[in-house]
């Protein structure tokens, strides 16, 4: 009996990603941009000068969905469309991206308590050359934060590898005073754009 091989491939080592494809019944494979230390295709996430969140967040989708389908190529794997996604907090016009620390973590945190913010999340396909984009615009307001609850999140190391240092999935959901937008998207992959993009190569969704 021969083996189904995976209709896409998922470009992101993102847990989160992962648990919301396979949410809406999804079949995927993940793909590892780092996986080939001899050939670098990751992606450099370093903001252009004077580029807007919006612009670079989608920019930095398409450049990863790239790779991803470079990869293929390169490692001789089936050519199945490469879904690829991004996410940035922003606020002021300011881009949050990762913090390097816990000491980034908080500076982050403070800034956005009390406050509303924007949580960008592009995703994109890709089908050879051509990349189509979709993104997804989130209002999240913080309740205001004293540095006891700051310090006490901080020791969950929830913030690491997270955009604007927390995850709405886990304990700083608690901060969330009111959200507009996609649930889906401030985790990190917005399920109505994603379901979109992959209509159009003929995908079964929901």
């Amino acid at each position: 009996m021969s083996i189904m091989q995976p209709r896409i491939y998922l470009a992101s080592q993102s847990p989160r990603r992962r648990e919301l494809l396979k949410q809406i019944g999804i079949r995927f494979e993940t793909l590892l941009l780092r996986a080939n230390p001899q050939r670098c295709v990751d992606v450099d996430e370093t903001p252009h000068p004077d580029e807007s969140p919006a612009v670079y967040v989608q920019r930095i989708c398409q450049e990863k969905a790239h790779a991803g389908f470079a990869a293929l190529h390169f490692r001789n794997l089936p050519l199945f469309p490469v879904l690829a996604a991004d996410t940035t907090v922003t606020l002021d016009g300011r881009i949050f991206g990762k913090p390097d620390s816990a000491e980034q973590a908080a500076v982050m945190l403070r800034t956005l308590s009390g406050r509303e913010h924007q949580v960008l999340t592009a995703v994109a396909l890709a089908t050879g050359e051509h990349v189509e984009v979709r993104l997804s615009t989130s209002t999240v307001r913080f309740a205001q934060l004293g540095e006891e609850r700051i310090k006490r999140y901080l020791q969950t190391r929830e913030y690491a590898d997270k955009a604007g240092g927390y995850a709405i999935q886990g304990q700083a959901g608690a901060f969330i005073e009111h959200l507009v937008g996609s649930y889906s998207g401030v985790m990190g992959l917005p399920l109505f754009e994603t379901t979109q993009l992959l209509q159009q190569v003929n995908y079964t969704t929901p």
